[in-house]
């Protein structure tokens, strides 16, 4: 319920976990707290009359993670730091009646879609004010930068893989206009902003419940043709039904980076198979293939994962060499963690050790960082532009065109000359780790 009359405004602080498809959930409730009237942190230490938790479910891990932060915020407000406490998100979309038995102290449970209530109930002004605020308040509070920031453009999954929880927690896809798309990005720019992270669960799938076609490659080039817009980079593609288009957007558009992530979990057909993933191992490789081949010098993303059901050493050694085969310019990778409700979990039986598959994934990784050092060592000597994030006591820290923030490797570049934090430079590479570069500005 709103606040009846207009108190003294609310100190409220929001901790955001998980994806960056959270955070920009999180922007925007921090947004609308402000219109509200109220004062709000992000991830502050600070005590608070509020705290917002935004939580993720996506796995083990990660709801673990969910449950000890609210936990700590349990604490807090019975130390009195904290006054109230609410909970939001992906783990509370999907376990909003466990939350409310087990976990007493929250005043207040919402989900993945139904937060913007949590603003209405804090506000400190009547509705006819909240909207007179609307103008002078951003539709996101950003907190990335000084020059980078994530822009969603669809929520759910219809693609049901096996191992993934995602499509129960947020339902169907479905793709946000290109105009509000392409709104939020002239906005953005407005505001300073050139480096565009564009988001989804699946890109591939962009626009086919809107229009009927494949539509991220018009979506793309319309926000490539936005003055001001230094860098577009493409997170999260899936590999069936891959809009083939986009490999010209990429190649033909100078801000449109040459970078894509696309997650492919395996090589394997039977592991494929068993996950559900609607491809083969001979079309992930045409696939990777014609990438590569439409779009030369292009540094491919991807995560991995081990311990599926179905993966023996030999499935897992076809991991191996695959990895070696493509030598991915990025690459993550997770052990296979169980959750409840999925075709995996009511199919197979989850009956490879714990041990086993952390094994796998430690030599899968330590594989990886012998390619990407040896891909590092390449770059050894070339020019190549840098966007700077942060100065720190010796070095400017910054990332190149296939560096995504907080994922990628940085470009730690000496301080021979000022360099200001959200400008773009060209650097000269002296030296190369395995998840770093040495640069000196040109």
């Amino acid at each position: 319920m709103r606040n009846s009359s207009a108190a003294k405004p609310l100190h409220i602080n929001i901790i955001s976990l998980g994806c960056s498809k959270n955070l920009v959930d999180s922007e925007r409730l921090m947004s609308m707290l402000r219109r509200g009237g109220n004062t709000v942190t992000f991830e502050s230490d600070e005590p608070s009359d509020v705290v917002i938790v935004n939580t993720c479910g996506f796995i083990g891990d990660a709801k673990e993670e969910s449950v000890d932060t609210i936990l700590n915020q349990v604490e807090a407000k019975n130390a009195g730091l904290v006054g109230q406490l609410y909970v939001m998100g992906c783990l509370s979309e999907r376990y909003r009646a466990e939350l409310t038995t087990e976990i007493p102290e929250i005043d207040g449970i919402y989900g993945k879609f139904d937060w913007p209530a949590i603003a209405d109930r804090l506000s400190q002004k009547d509705t006819s004010e909240a909207v007179q605020a609307l103008d002078d308040v951003p539709y996101r509070a950003v907190t990335t930068g000084p020059s980078n920031t994530f822009i969603k453009i669809a929520e759910g999954c219809n693609r049901f893989c096996a191992f993934c929880a995602i499509p129960l927690i947020t339902g169907r896809f479905k793709s946000r206009p290109v105009e509000e798309i392409e709104a939020e990005v002239r906005s953005l720019v407005n505001d300073g902003f050139s480096e565009f992270n564009i988001i989804a669960q699946d890109l591939s799938s962009y626009g086919l419940d809107l229009y009927g076609r494949l539509a991220l490659p018009e979506l793309i080039n319309r926000l490539a043709d936005i003055p001001g817009v230094h860098w577009l980079r493409l997170h999260y593609a899936y590999p069936a039904q891959f809009p083939y288009g986009i490999l010209d957007v990429i190649r033909e558009r100078d801000n449109v980076c040459a970078y894509l992530d696309i997650a492919l979990q395996h090589i394997s057909d039977k592991v494929l198979s068993n996950m559900r993933r609607h491809i083969t191992g001979a079309e992930t490789r045409a696939l990777l293939a014609e990438i590569r081949r439409r779009v030369p010098g292009i540094h491919i993303r991807t995560t991995l994962m081990t311990g599926f059901p179905g993966e023996g050493e030999k499935e897992f050694n076809e991991l191996l060499d695959f990895v070696r085969e493509q030598r991915f310019e990025r690459m993550g990778a997770f052990a296979y963690c169980e959750e409840e409700g999925t075709f995996g979990a009511r199919n197979f039986a989850d009956d490879i050790p714990e041990e086993v598959k952390q094994e796998r994934l430690d030599r899968l990784m330590a594989l990886q960082e012998e390619i990407s050092l040896e891909i590092q060592q390449e770059k050894v000597g070339k020019v190549l532009e840098v966007v700077i994030d942060t100065e720190e006591e010796e070095f400017y820290v910054g990332r190149t065109q296939y560096d995504s923030p907080e994922v990628d490797p940085q470009v730690l570049v000496r301080k021979t000359r000022t360099l200001v934090p959200g400008q773009y430079y060209n650097v000269r590479v002296t030296e190369a780790l395995p998840f770093e570069l040495i640069a000196e500005p040109c």
